[in-house]
């Protein structure tokens, strides 16, 4: 992990001092326990899957759609960690479909149910469809999950959240605030704890991900340079979700405290970093047609060609944070831990009128952005989204 923390600016991983002070806890909470996890895999699904298999539960069942990425999650268990006497199983499904319905039903009794299914992309909100699907999985497979852990008695619910989830400015983080609404509600009738953390490093997806694409391609790395993120390595997003799974307390949003030991790091220095850790001297280019003609020649010569432009597209945040003034924090558990801790706080009837008008447009088949916009504005009154026409689609 340590080339990956050096990338990212960081010289210390985050969450060691908290672990080592609860790994006996924790390993005896997972191996007397059942879990059940959802998305799994995906980057932080993943992450989360290894630290509870290495911890040996008593059954360890695994859905995902993608069953591509199941299967290397399964080989790379296999090379890392070997097997369990527990029951480890992957399943490729969808959360949404019949096929996952029949299978909770079959057995369904996990001691926790750990969703990490999302649509994390800003660029979602880009069309109408893919933004109608970014409702259902972050929102209505939520909430169909959370209703099924409860009724087949699981202890405890844990899902992920964003930090964009904190005074929204784009639709997947307003997706995820509605998501915590839906959570409070749910929370009556079983435990459910969060989480919110910074971008995962080279997550799939994602623009480090795509750093190692353009490098096998030989295509040129292009980065915003004047955006600062927080990054967090994904094995500590899987220990961050662990840790608010086992400790959290019902309605509990766990959140990676901003110090020092959290650099602040811009996607363009990273780049940097990147090339420099491949053995390449950064070239930086005017335009997209400078870069995609040098990416020809320079790497030969031990250069890589860099489009560093300003960032003009919908939905990004100037700022990254995970909480909000009005939020009761408990910074005083945990060293590098925070704790959002609430109360049931929901508008029941809100609630209501949201998924019936959702599902009042997908009965018609019809609907506009424009339209779920308005609706997303009505469940947040404070909702900062900004719409500036251009998306992340557009550019190279």
């Amino acid at each position: 992990m340590s080339t990956l923390l050096s990338l990212i600016g960081r010289e210390k991983e985050l969450f060691t001092i908290d672990l080592n002070r609860n790994e006996k806890q924790l390993e005896q909470a997972v191996s007397e326990s059942s879990f059940l996890v959802l998305g799994g895999a995906g980057s932080i699904g993943q992450a989360v899957t290894k630290e509870i298999f290495k911890r040996n539960p008593k059954k360890l069942h695994v859905v995902d759609i993608s069953e591509n990425n199941m299967v290397e999650l399964v080989r790379d268990i296999r090379s890392s960690f070997g097997y369990i006497e527990g029951d480890f199983q992957t399943f490729a499904l969808d959360i949404g479909s019949i096929e996952y319905d029949a299978f909770i039903e079959v057995d369904g009794k996990y001691d926790y149910v750990l969703n990490l299914s999302a649509l994390k992309h800003v660029r979602s909100e880009k069309d109408p469809f893919t933004l109608m699907r970014m409702i259902d999985v972050n929102i209505f497979n939520t909430e169909k999950t959370m209703v099924q852990a409860a009724k087949k008695g699981s202890k405890k619910y844990f899902c992920v959240s964003t930090d964009k989830a904190a005074n929204p400015v784009n639709m997947m983080g307003a997706s995820k605030r509605i998501m915590e609404m839906f959570l409070m509600r749910r929370s009556l009738d079983i435990n459910i704890s969060t989480a919110r953390f910074a971008n995962v490093a080279f997550s799939d997806g994602s623009l480090l991900h795509g750093f190692n694409q353009r490098i096998q391609k030989q295509q040129p790395i292009v980065a915003p340079s004047d955006i600062k993120r927080y990054f967090v390595t994904p094995q500590e997003s899987g220990e961050l979700c662990l840790m608010s799974c086992i400790f959290g307390e019902n309605r509990d949003v766990f959140f990676p405290k901003l110090s020092e030991a959290l650099h602040l790091i811009t996607f363009a220095d990273i780049a940097v970093k990147y090339l420099k850790d491949r053995g390449f001297e950064p070239h930086l280019c005017k335009t997209e047609e400078e870069a995609r003609e040098l990416a020809k020649t320079l790497p030969a010569k031990g250069k890589w060609p860099c489009l560093f432009t300003k960032s003009d597209t919908t939905g990004e945040k100037d700022f990254e944070e995970f909480f909000t003034n009005n939020e009761v924090l408990d910074m005083a558990r945990f060293k590098n831990l925070g704790i959002i801790k609430n109360n049931a706080s929901f508008h029941d009837e809100l609630l209501v009128e949201f998924e019936q008008q959702i599902h009042g447009m997908k009965t018609e088949k019809s609907w506009s952005k424009e339209k779920i916009v308005k609706l997303f504005f009505k469940m947040l009154p404070d909702f900062g989204h900004k719409e500036t026409g251009k998306y992340l689609d557009g550019k190279m």
